[in-house]
C-alpha cells in the first residue's frame, strides 16, 4: 500500500502559486483539485505519468475520509470496487485528478483576475451547488393538521414564492400545548421532503428536544450537549471570509457591540478594550495555517492589556474566562477540526445546563452563520420554488427577540434571496412587537397555540385580520385546547382558520 504519490510538474508549480495567493496549505488546494477533476470531468480524464512534481503523503491527502473519497471514485468511475494502486499511488486515479483538477485551478484564477476570493467563490459555487441540482425548485409542501370543524386539510407550502414573500415562521403557545411537537414535525418532514438538503441549526433552549432520540433519528442531526460531558461546539465564531484588516476591524468593534447586548455591564471602555484584544488575537494568528484566533488568545491579550494598565479584572475578564474555560467553542489545540460551514450541517445545539451564556452563545453562531449567508450566491428558484438551504430554528425565542441581534435582523431582512430562513418558537405573539425592530411584519407563517393576555394590536399585526376580529380572538386563543392552532387563512374570504396540528409523536 502506496503511502504517498508525486503530482506532476506542472502541478506543483500551480499548487506552489495558489498556496501563496490564498495562504491555503497544498494538501488542501490539492483535494480542491481533485473535486474540481471530479465535478468537470468525471472519468474522462488523461492519464498523468509525471512525477517530478511535489510529495502528497497518503495520511495528509485522505486523514479519515479514506472510505468516503473510495465510494467517491468508485461512483465517478464505475468500478464496483478501487484496488490500493487505483486509490493511491504514482499510478492512481487519486493522482490523475490532482493533476487534471489543477489545471481547472489555474484556470479559473486566471478567470477570477488573479483574486483568491473570487476564485474560492467560484470553486464553492461550481463544486457545491452542482450538487444541488437535483433539490432546485422542488416544493415543500407539509400537511400540518386539519380544521376543527369540517376536517379539511392545512397544506404549508414553505417555499412557494408565487404564494408567500418569505418562508419566516414563528409557533406561538404556553408551554404544555403541543407546540413543540408540531415544530418537530414541520423540521422533519422538511428533511425528509428535501432528501436531507435543507438543514437546520436549532437552539435547544430547555433541554426537551436534544433527549428526543427518535427525532434526532428521523432528522439526522448531530446534538451538541453544552457544559455536558465535556461537549464542545466545533464552531470558531472568529472565522471570517477574508482576513484583511478592514474586515478584521468591523468583525471586532461588532463582536464587542454583540456582547454588551448581551452583557449590560459592559461599557464604553469595555467595548474598546475587547476590540483591540480580538484585533490583537487575529494579528497573533495572522502566519499560521489557521489564521483566527479562539476565546483563549482574546482573554490571554486582554488581561495582558489589563496587567499593563493596572486595570482590576472586571465584567469583560469574567465573559471572555467563562467563554474560554468552560469549552464552548473550538479552540487551537483541539483533536476534532472546526466546522468550514455551517449552511451544509444539521445542528441541535442544547444551551439549558448552561447557567449563563446561553444567549452570547446563540447570538455568536447567528454571528457566523450570517457572515456565511452575505458570501452565498442566490438560492436558485425553479417553477416558483426556492430552494431552502437552511433553517434558524429558535426555541423560546422571547429570551432572544428583546437583544437588538443585529445579525439575526440581517438574517430575516436578507436571508430570503439566499434560502436562509427563520423558524421561532416562543410564548405568546406579544413577543414580536419589538421598538426597534418590526419581526411582526416578516414573519410570512404564524400558528398561535393557547396563549394569554395576548394585545389585540399584536393579534392584528401577526394574522393581518381586522381590529374587531382580534378582539374576538383574544378570548378565543385563551380557550385553545392543546394542539388547537389559529394562523392566518389561505381563503380569501376568511381572515383566519382554527385547526388541529399535527404531531411528531403522532406522525412518526
Amino acid at each position: 500500500m502506496a503511502d504517498r504519490l508525486y503530482t506532476s510538474s506542472e502541478s506543483e508549480e500551480i499548487l506552489s502559486a495558489l498556496r501563496f495567493e490564498t495562504k491555503l496549505e497544498k494538501y488542501i488546494l490539492a483535494r480542491m483539485a481533485f473535486a474540481l477533476s471530479l465535478e468537470i470531468d468525471g472519468s474522462n480524464i488523461p492519464t498523468s505519468n509525471n512525477i517530478s512534481g511535489g510529495e502528497m503523503k497518503r495520511p495528509t491527502f485522505v486523514g479519515t475520509d479514506e472510505m468516503f473519497l473510495k465510494a467517491t471514485l468508485a461512483y465517478a468511475h464505475k468500478m464496483p470496487d478501487i484496488a490500493e494502486d487505483d486509490f493511491y499511488s504514482n499510478k492512481s486515479l487519486i493522482k490523475n485528478h490532482i493533476d487534471n483538477g489543477c489545471r481547472h485551478l489555474s484556470r479559473i484564477f486566471d478567470e477570477s483576475g488573479h483574486n483568491s476570493d473570487i476564485l474560492l467563490r467560484k470553486i464553492v459555487d461550481l463544486v457545491e451547488f452542482s450538487g444541488r441540482k437535483e433539490i432546485k425548485g422542488s416544493g415543500l409542501d407539509l400537511f400540518i393538521g386539519k380544521t376543527v370543524l369540517d376536517k379539511k386539510e392545512i397544506t404549508l407550502e414553505l417555499n412557494n414564492t408565487y404564494k408567500h414573500a418569505n418562508s419566516h415562521l414563528a409557533i406561538m403557545g404556553k408551554p404544555g400545548v403541543g407546540k413543540t411537537q408540531f415544530l418537530l414535525k414541520i423540521l422533519a418532514d422538511i428533511r425528509i421532503k428535501s432528501n436531507y438538503q435543507t438543514n437546520f441549526i436549532f437552539f435547544d433552549y430547555k433541554g426537551d428536544v436534544v433527549d428526543n432520540q427518535k427525532f434526532i433519528d428521523i432528522a439526522k442531526v448531530q446534538p451538541y450537549r453544552l457544559l455536558q460531558g465535556n461537549q464542545t461546539l466545533p464552531i470558531n465564531p472568529f472565522v471570517l471570509p477574508n482576513y484583511e484588516e478592514q474586515t478584521i476591524n468591523v468583525s471586532a468593534r461588532e463582536k464587542a457591540e454583540s456582547f454588551a447586548s448581551i452583557n449590560s455591564k459592559l461599557g464604553v471602555v469595555q467595548k474598546g478594550a475587547l476590540t483591540e484584544a480580538i484585533r490583537a488575537a487575529y494579528a497573533k494568528r495572522s502566519e499560521s495555517a489557521l489564521p483566527y484566533p479562539d476565546f483563549q488568545d482574546v482573554l490571554e491579550l486582554t488581561m495582558a492589556m489589563y496587567e499593563e494598565d493596572n486595570k482590576k479584572d472586571d465584567s469583560l475578564i469574567e465573559v471572555l474566562r467563562d467563554l474560554s474555560d468552560f469549552d464552548l467553542f473550538w479552540k487551537h489545540g483541539s483533536e476534532t477540526e472546526p466546522i468550514e460551514k455551517l449552511t451544509n450541517r444539521t445542528l441541535l445545539i442544547d444551551v439549558h445546563a448552561m447557567p449563563v451564556l446561553k444567549e452570547l452563545v446563540g447570538y455568536l453562531v447567528i454571528e457566523r452563520l450570517y457572515k456565511e449567508m452575505a458570501s452565498l450566491p442566490d438560492s436558485p428558484v425553479e417553477d416558483g420554488r426556492r430552494t431552502i438551504r437552511t433553517i434558524l430554528v429558535i426555541d423560546e425565542a422571547h429570551n432572544y427577540l428583546g437583544q437588538k441581534n443585529i445579525f439575526l435582523e440581517r438574517i430575516i431582512r436578507e436571508g430570503r434571496s439566499k434560502g436562509i430562513v427563520v423558524f421561532f418558537a416562543s410564548q405568546s405573539p406579544n413577543d414580536y412587537q419589538q421598538k426597534f425592530f418590526n419581526f411582526q411584519e416578516l414573519l410570512e407563517f404564524a400558528y398561535i397555540f393557547q396563549c394569554e393576555g395576548v394585545s389585540a394590536s399584536s393579534m392584528q399585526d401577526i394574522l393581518g385580520c381586522s381590529k374587531k376580529t382580534a378582539y374576538d380572538l383574544q378570548t378565543e386563543v385563551a380557550r385553545l385546547e392543546p394542539f388547537q392552532v389559529i394562523s392566518r387563512s389561505d381563503e380569501k374570504t376568511a381572515e383566519f382558520v382554527k385547526f388541529s396540528a399535527e404531531a411528531f409523536y403522532k406522525s412518526y
